[in-house]
């Protein structure tokens, strides 16, 4: 099991609480942990309804002050929200509607708790009459689809779900899991593409309405009470935007679920599926209800709907005048309004009498926070990334062809290196320009690394796995991968250049070039930790490379690289496998002599000593540079994983 190193101020466990509940089952609960807070929201049960109630819910961005001509200059605070009020009740669709900017996608990320803790406001939500006091509970009894599909396109549908259920579902059996993954894509319409690609722009696979599906599916695999779905319908064509709002009315019906999402301008046959909207300009409320009474509204206030328009596109050019008028009939200070409950909030208290559910022990693990993986997940990501790696055929092969070409191509360039002095210069460049082209030879990972950054902060925050075994799997599964490129590189250029003969020799070699592919995996790794794009990942790659090849020794010699860049040096990657190189090749030679006098031919100018000696390499420290390069293997990757870990926490995705 996991060990952790807990960040300060973290309960791990917490009370079990007694809550009321709508449901009319007494004994059954299901296994929603929540966070430690004594009102947490009731859990998810079959039969159970489910009923958020936003109130007065205002959302605003204070952003650091800024220094301009040396003057520290405040910044004016944003206001996404403005005091947004709303009922969503079970096995219902909310719709939320408005033009582009005004605060769709934040009310969502803030009703599904996904907002940083200062900028969640207490006392503003509540579920089924509780009030919810941190975005964390919010998050254990929420679903929420985004925008974009950030699905893996390599997997099959059946496949992106079963490692969803795997992820989400551990308590379950194996059966289990595959009988809820079945049953799922029944209900979403995807059986008969279970075996198809998710597919992304680059790799074709399933159409666009069936990967937003599966996005949902992704959510729903742990059956969340309430779902919240970010512009479902956006890309797709008008056939598959009214199939995926028949999805989530099916689902609100079916399983009596609450689902809010947003949606720029539903159709008029969408208006059917979906009961209630909630109309935003600029943050504010200008109509919340059915579209009947918003045509009620339009009426009231004198305005004739064209008949080429329905009551909600008509509702965009006057946004004004239902603002106002909204506004004047939710005025807290109106008389009528006063010391009034909602009216939703008083028939739950009718509902729940006697009826009550506890909330069992939950334990939380921040996956953010420094936590080392169980096996468990592990195994399970990687089965995953074996999966990817075999499927990324243009990575494969890239680095099968890198290996062959260059280890081919550089032992005919330097093919059988006399025992000369001049051949003693060749080795070293052969040595020097191997070692940079394997470390630049990492850098086509990039671009999938980025990628899978991306599905690792989602699901990671999400609480799928930790960032810990996301690490640790990472690199068991590349081990083997890049011994076999060590392998496919070393055989040819090594016996083709004509080294050092010993077999030991020749190992030695091999575990050296193993090594260094390692190393400068985990640094593209760290660096596309730290990298927010692949143009900014490349040049970064390309600069930190260039200045360890220029402190290597090679070029510059230690004595004469200035005092203040001397750290370059003891840093550089190219440094410690280049010594290693040259130690392994000439130190059971030390005594071999490859160059005599002109004058005098029994007299030798040039041995195997003399080389290691002009390089001052005096001991056989090849495995001390062995430890330390192994270290930076493990330095690196560990800098990646708290990046990472650092980025998940912040990440509410």
């Amino acid at each position: 099991m996991a060990s952790c190193f807990q960040p300060q101020g973290l309960n791990l466990e917490e009370d079990s609480v007694i809550l009321f509940s709508t449901s009319d089952s007494r004994g059954s609960t299901s296994p929603f942990s929540s966070s430690s807070f004594h009102n947490s929201p009731p859990t998810n049960q079959s039969n159970q309804f489910y009923e958020l109630n936003v109130r007065n819910l205002s959302y605003t961005i204070h952003k650091n002050p800024s220094f301009s001509f040396g003057k520290m200059k405040k910044i004016k605070p944003i206001n996404i929200l403005k005091s947004v009020s709303f009922t969503a009740k079970s096995s219902e669709i909310l719709a939320i509607v408005g033009p582009s900017g005004t605060g769709k996608s934040s009310l969502l990320r803030a009703v599904s708790g996904r907002v940083r803790n200062r900028y969640f406001e207490q006392k503003t939500l509540f579920l089924n009459g509780y009030a919810i006091t941190s975005p964390a509970q919010l998050r254990k009894v929420c679903g929420f689809v985004a925008q974009y599909d950030d699905l893996l396109p390599l997997l099959t549908v059946k496949e992106t779900l079963m490692f969803s259920a795997k992820f989400r579902l551990k308590e379950m059996s194996p059966k289990e899991k595959e009988e809820r993954v079945d049953g799922l894509m029944q209900e979403l319409n995807l059986f008969h593409v279970a075996d198809g690609f998710v597919g992304d722009e680059e790799n074709r696979g399933i159409s666009g309405g069936e990967r937003k599906r599966v996005s949902i599916g992704v959510e729903m695999i742990s059956d969340p009470p309430i779902l919240l779905v970010d512009e479902p319908t956006s890309g797709l064509d008008s056939s598959s935007a009214l199939q995926v709002i028949e999805l989530l009315s099916s689902i609100a019906k079916s399983k009596q679920r609450t689902i809010v999402l947003s949606i720029h301008q539903p159709s008029y046959r969408m208006f059917e599926y979906i009961s209630n909207f909630l109309i935003l300009s600029c943050g504010s409320v200008v109509h919340s209800g059915s579209i009947k009474a918003l045509e009620e509204t339009i009426n009231r206030l004198g305005f004739q709907i064209p008949v080429q328009l329905n009551a909600l596109e008509f509702s965009m050019e006057i946004m004004n005048a239902l603002e106002e008028s909204y506004s004047k009939s939710h005025d807290p200070f109106n008389s009528e309004n006063t010391n009034k409950e909602p009216s939703s909030y008083l028939m739950w208290r009718k509902d729940v009498e006697g009826v009550q559910v506890q909330l069992p022990v939950a334990r939380i693990t921040e996956n953010g926070g420094f936590c080392f993986g169980d096996m468990y997940e592990i195994m399970v990501l990687c089965t995953r990334f074996l999966k990817i790696i075999y499927r990324t055929k243009q990575l494969l092969l890239a680095r099968t062809m890198q290996a062959l070409v260059g280890g081919f191509g550089l032992g005919t360039v330097y093919l059988k290196v006399k025992n000369d002095a001049g051949g003693v210069a060749e080795r070293l460049g052969l040595f020097a320009f191997s070692l940079s082209f394997l470390l630049s030879s990492t850098v086509e990972a990039l671009p999938i690394y980025l990628q899978e950054r991306r599905i690792l902060m989602k699901e990671a925050s999400r609480g799928a796995y930790k960032v810990s075994s996301y690490m640790i799997a990472n690199t068991i599964v590349f081990l083997p991968f890049l011994f076999a490129v060590a392998v496919l590189f070393s055989v040819p250029v090594y016996w083709l250049a004509g080294l050092n003969a010993s077999i030991s020799a020749f190992a030695f070699f091999m575990f050296v070039v193993w090594l260094i592919v390692l190393m400068a995996s985990s640094m593209v790794l760290f660096l596309s930790a730290i990298s927010p794009d692949f143009i900014s990942g490349n040049t970064l790659i390309c600069t930190v490379l260039g200045a360890f090849f220029l402190f290597s020794g090679y070029f510059i010699p230690k004595e004469c690289i200035p005092k203040y860049w001397i750290f370059m040096y003891y840093v550089s990657l190219y440094r410690y496998p280049l010594d290693s190189l040259l130690t392994n090749e000439y130190w059971s030679l030390r005594s071999e002599c490859f160059s005599r006098s002109t004058q005098d031919h029994t007299k030798c100018v040039l041995t195997g000593n003399d080389v290691l000696k002009s390089r001052g390499l005096d001991r056989d420290t090849r495995w001390i540079n062995v430890g330390i390069m192994f270290g930076f293997f493990i330095f690196y990757r560990v800098l990646c994983w708290i990046i990472l870990a650092r980025k998940v926490s912040k990440t509410r995705i």
